[in-house]
């Protein structure tokens, strides 16, 4: 499609759901004692930080790569 591979597909996903992983939590921050109904970190609102941060860092890294990606798909076509 368009020239791209479907690498490129994968990553745009993953980084989309990563960054919406973290959007919730910045959100609803109490989505996982909601969801489970445990309190992992006793309310400190720690684990939801690691996971705002952690999520992230992911969708940092998953952009940079399907961004690579794209330019790669640029040089191979021009």
């Amino acid at each position: 499609m368009n020239g791209v591979r479907q690498r490129f597909w994968i990553e745009t996903v993953l980084g989309t759901a990563s960054g919406l992983l973290c959007l919730l939590t910045l959100v609803q921050h109490d989505w996982i004692e909601n969801a489970f109904g445990i309190d992992p970190d006793a309310g400190s609102g720690s684990l939801e930080w690691a996971i705002v941060f952690g999520a992230l860092a992911v969708t940092i890294v998953f952009a940079a790569l399907a961004r690579q990606e794209w330019k790669r798909r640029q040089t191979v076509v021009a």
